[in-house]
């Protein structure tokens, strides 16, 4: 029978007196867990008999230390209450005390009244979890006090800086200057940087060379004087500016690659200037007009014949980064007013006149006729990180070219070749070919 018994529990079913066992344990082990909650009363079972209590010697003379501890405290506390008129019931404080009123006594306006002690009720709980997180409280402390403390390190780094003045220098900050073109689709914010970092990488392409050692019938200052015209031509037609610096990269380039005669020096200056006109101008000067400008020296088939060839000679590779492409960008960087973008203009065409800079790339010329405008016009910085990171030259990288240009507008007023410094000497242009040259710059060492 018992193993059946066994056998039907273990089956699920209801055994006759289980119900009963299985209630009196459950509110057995309730009334333990009840009696474990509080750690500190005797809790007796439903037949009036003593529950025995899991054994923990450490937790329950720690409680009986904080109980021991705690009506020491209250006796004390009620000493004090009793001394100050305080009704104690029990042993215990209660929650609200009545104020004893005394007859008033008169003193001297100098005493004040003391202040009342301050009671605090301490429950075993509230004891045990403060006696539990005061070792942690203490440990943050000082982990706190460890962070703030400085390190020598610390110490001699900041004396270090402050000694060399690092401390005190503002930080550099890097204008966008796209910002205002946000919303004009022409300004192409959104691939401009793209696109100057591949003009960047092709400048070197369309570059020319020292070529006046294959020239036999021309030299230096022929090729100034072809300039200096090809100048005047284009400020009297009203050309865009890309024009006048894709004619004098299409007359070097050929120049270079063609040996040509004195007598047709003029000619490929007409073709050079037909053919860019072409590529730039919305509406190019007619072939009859530069025969007319010229005095009438070549014919109209001879221009058209010059342009082929000069076309031949390119094969038709028009599409290079000249130095206005670079000055265009540049400037917009420099972030200045008018006259500098005139005096900038003013050098970068005495330089483009002058074949000394063919040693220098496109934007090279460009950043530097920036560089020496400022320097000419005594603009504060004269160089600052935002024209760093978009011209991608520094200060010492600049100063051979930017010495070059300098000497230059020194130059200009006493040369005989005086197009340009005709040009810029006029108030629509701020007359900034009038303005003293940056001879400080020239005075500076190499």
């Amino acid at each position: 029978m018992a193993s059946r018994v066994v056998q039907q529990q273990n089956r699920g079913e209801v055994v006759p007196g289980a119900i009963k066992q299985k209630n009196v344990g459950a509110e057995r082990k309730n009334r333990r867990a009840l009696g474990d909650i509080g750690n500190v009363v005797t809790v007796r079972g439903v037949e009036g008999k003593q529950i025995p209590q899991v054994s923990r010697p450490v937790t329950r003379s720690f409680c009986a230390q904080l109980l021991a501890n705690a009506q020491a405290a209250a006796a004390e506390n009620n000493k004090a209450a009793n001394a100050n008129g305080a009704i104690v019931v029990d042993g215990a404080l209660p929650e609200k005390r009545a104020a004893v009123r005394k007859p008033a006594q008169k003193k001297a306006a100098a005493t004040t009244k003391p202040k009342p002690e301050e009671i605090i009720e301490i429950s075993p709980d509230s004891t045990e979890v403060a006696e539990k997180d005061k070792p942690l409280k203490e440990k943050a402390g000082e982990k706190s006090l460890k962070k703030k403390a400085p390190t020598l390190t610390s110490t001699l780094t900041a004396r270090s800086k402050a000694a060399s003045g690092l401390s005190n220098k503002p930080k550099v900050q890097i204008v966008d200057i796209d910002a205002a073109d946000v919303n004009n689709d022409l300004a192409v914010v959104e691939y401009v940087d793209e696109i100057y970092k591949f003009y960047k990488s092709v400048e070197n392409e369309g570059r020319v060379h020292d070529y006046m050692d294959s020239q036999p019938e021309i030299n230096e200052k022929m090729r100034a004087i072809l300039i200096d015209w090809l100048i005047q031509v284009h400020h009297k037609f009203e050309l865009n500016p890309e024009t006048l610096y894709l004619t004098i990269n299409i007359v070097d380039r050929y120049l270079a690659a063609k040996t040509t005669s004195r007598r047709e020096l003029q000619l490929v200056g007409l073709g050079a200037m037909l053919i860019a006109s072409k590529y730039e101008e919305i509406w190019a000067p007619e072939v009859n007009e530069l025969v007319c400008i010229s005095d009438r020296t070549y014919t109209n088939e001879q221009v058209l014949a010059m342009e082929k060839r000069i076309l031949a000679a390119l094969e038709w590779y028009l599409t290079v980064p000249t130095p206005y492409v670079f000055l265009a960008r540049f400037i917009k960087a420099s972030q200045t007013d008018s006259d500098v973008e005139s005096m900038v203009y003013f050098l970068a065409e005495l330089g483009m006149m002058n074949y000394a800079t063919l040693i220098y790339c496109p934007s090279m010329i460009a950043a530097s006729a920036v560089y020496a405008a400022r320097c000419t016009l005594n603009k504060a910085p004269i160089w600052n990180e935002t024209l760093k990171l978009h011209t991608g030259f520094s200060e010492p990288q600049l100063m051979d070219c930017a010495k070059l240009l300098v000497s230059f507008h020194s130059m200009a007023a006493d040369q005989k070749l005086r197009g340009i410094y005709r040009k810029y000497s006029s108030s629509e242009r701020g007359a900034v070919a009038l303005l003293p040259p940056a001879k400080s710059l020239l005075a500076l060492p190499h």
